[in-house]
């Protein structure tokens, strides 16, 4: 017999993924029965949300929050403005091009049953230029020293944009700090992380290989990574 997974929201972050955003969806309702689909989008021009809107008419589990006129927009508002919506007692952030493993859906979401956050680590990036490896690692260097210094949590991958966490924390955080989020910004668990209590208990679920985009280009900059710093210090 399937498990059921309804006490269980995924929440997919997306800006112009029409050629993904159908199989990772398909996919993860195929292997997750009753789960739930927050698709947050904002502002796609390719079709994406049309695509969604076509899908969440056959499901009702599946849902899309068009971000096109908001204020604010960035990957991290995205994913703070569905995680407001979400209604089940866990959710999981994850990206829409497969380079975050739907098999892996399965260990995160059992590992939330006995702490409060679980990161997907990596263990392994492929096709990844000398430059973005560079920055990537500078970066994550640098915020894995400041969190220390702080006293705060950390993991093996506080850039990691896969993680599940207890839905009724991370509503609260974001009612009590949202400020300290940066909309833009692409890493909202470096900035999870330095809100979160040092108490809090983390799980890591490590995965081999972050495979390379299947369609469309990262949205990852410069700009991203000086967020970073700024954020830093906050």
């Amino acid at each position: 017999m399937k498990k059921a997974y309804s006490d269980f929201t995924i929440i997919i972050p997306t800006l112009n993924e029409f050629k993904n955003i159908r199989l990772i969806i398909v996919k993860l309702l195929k292997m997750y029965r009753g789960v739930s689909i927050i698709v947050a989008d904002d502002g796609s021009m390719d079709g994406t949300r049309e695509e969604v809107r076509a899908i969440s008419k056959k499901n009702r589990k599946v849902k899309l929050l068009d971000r096109e006129r908001r204020s604010v927009h960035g990957l991290a508002a995205s994913v703070l403005d569905a995680v407001l919506m979400v209604k089940t007692p866990y959710l999981i952030v994850m990206d829409a091009d497969m380079q975050h493993p739907p098999n892996k859906v399965s260990e995160i979401m059992e590992s939330l049953g006995s702490c409060d956050l679980a990161v997907g680590v990596r263990t392994h990036v492929k096709n990844w230029g000398f430059y973005r490896k560079t920055v990537s690692k500078s970066i994550a260097y640098f915020s894995y020293a400041i969190l220390t210094f702080r006293g705060k949590r950390t993991c093996n991958d506080i850039m990691s944009g896969f993680f599940g966490i207890n839905t009724r924390l991370f509503q609260l955080i974001i009612r009590k700090k949202r400020s300290y989020f940066i909309g833009r910004s692409y890493k909202v668990l470096l900035d999870l992380l330095k809100l979160l209590d040092k108490n809090v208990k983390i799980k890591e679920i490590y995965y081999s290989s972050f495979n390379p985009r299947l369609y469309g280009k990262s949205k990852a900059n410069v700009w991203n990574f000086i967020d970073i710093i700024k954020s830093s210090f906050k």
